[in-house]
């Protein structure tokens, strides 16, 4: 198997790492906006780098795995659906959900995968947290607590591209919400706040966010998110049922102090960034890709299933800039795909 890696940053590397050392893939051809970082890293790996993106689809390749910046993962999303060929892109599809439709809709027209990286669908925390609800353990489930806090801020020229903290940040616990109970969100209460650097004043963002939101069998989620919390990077989901109450992402690493005098002591090496908390997810979210693309197993997480994050985020924006109440069928591309 060939496999085009378009995206040779951060998550394109390790991306090409996993892929690299994949026994069922046999080479790889990557490329980037930087070409000299591509060739770089294809030195390295012992890969082919490609000046360009018309090298990757003149070449031939089995399938595609799109990191680039936001702003082009939908074109190139539609040009891989029209080579007929399997793709795996980087949340989200597009900024905004006009660009998301189409691109998913070529991709059902031509008959292609579009799986979306999503990897906390593949981390054990999560995955544990699913079972616990589906099977019952926890009983009616009445409350979600989740956030994800980042240690340090990304850099101000990045903001303006990055569609937001809802959109960039948030929208990985509105995925896993949805992923974990099985419910949809009917409704959202969100606010913000730039009182952090001027940087996201200056970008129209928010340095940290919250957000209510209702299910559709009535359960209370609250949602958080900074960009400044200088103890650590924290992810964590709380779920509360009339029979129990468990947690995702409390371990001996997360950067959190207890006041208590018999608490637990603070992490000695917190964890600093997402790329070291779910190093596992993001190699097992590639694996199941070479196994979707040599079809061994179903899609775990296709345009569609993206698209709801993407309408629950959109709502919190609305939400925080008329600061109202946003029902979710005020937000176009409804009718989301039913649970496993």
């Amino acid at each position: 198997m060939r496999i085009g890696v378009i995206g040779t940053g951060r998550i394109g590397t390790i991306h090409a790492n996993t892929l690299s050392r994949h026994r069922e893939v046999g080479s790889l051809i990557l490329t980037d906006a930087d070409t000299a970082r591509a060739q770089e890293l294809a030195h390295r790996l012992g890969e082919t780098a490609a000046p360009g993106v018309e090298e990757i689809f003149r070449w031939g390749v089995d399938a595609v795995v799109i990191t680039t910046a936001t702003s082009a993962h939908a074109e190139l999303i539609g040009r891989a659906a029209r080579s007929g060929l399997p793709v795996f892109c980087e949340k989200p599809i597009a900024l905004d959900l006009p660009g998301s439709l189409t691109a998913i809709a070529e991709v059902e027209a031509a008959g292609t995968v579009l799986q979306m990286g999503f990897q906390r669908r593949f981390d054990a925390g999560y995955t544990g947290a699913r079972e616990a609800v589906r099977s019952g353990r926890l009983g009616r489930l009445h409350t979600v607590r989740a956030l994800t806090s980042d240690q340090a801020p990304p850099d101000a020229a990045w903001l303006p591209l990055s569609g937001g903290l809802y959109r960039d940040t948030l929208i990985h616990d509105f995925d896993v919400l949805r992923w974990v109970t099985g419910r949809e969100v009917t409704d959202v209460y969100a606010a913000g706040s730039d009182a952090g650097p001027r940087m996201f004043r200056e970008a129209g963002d928010v340095d940290t966010a919250a957000a209510l939101l209702t299910l559709d069998d009535g359960t209370l989620a609250t949602l958080t998110a900074t960009r400044m919390n200088g103890a650590g990077y924290d992810v964590r989901m709380e779920l509360a049922g009339e029979r129990d109450q468990i947690v995702v992402g409390l371990d001996d690493r997360t950067p959190i102090a207890s006041t208590e005098p018999t608490g637990p002591p603070a992490a000695d090496k917190p964890w600093t960034g997402f790329l070291e908390r779910f190093g596992p997810a993001y190699e097992a979210e590639l694996n199941a890709f070479v196994e979707v693309v040599r079809g061994e197993r179903a899609n775990p997480c296709d345009g569609r299933e993206a698209l709801q994050a993407l309408r629950i985020a959109e709502a919190c924006e609305v939400s925080r800039r008329e600061r109202r109440p946003v029902h979710l069928a005020e937000i176009a591309g409804g009718s989301p795909p039913p649970f496993a």
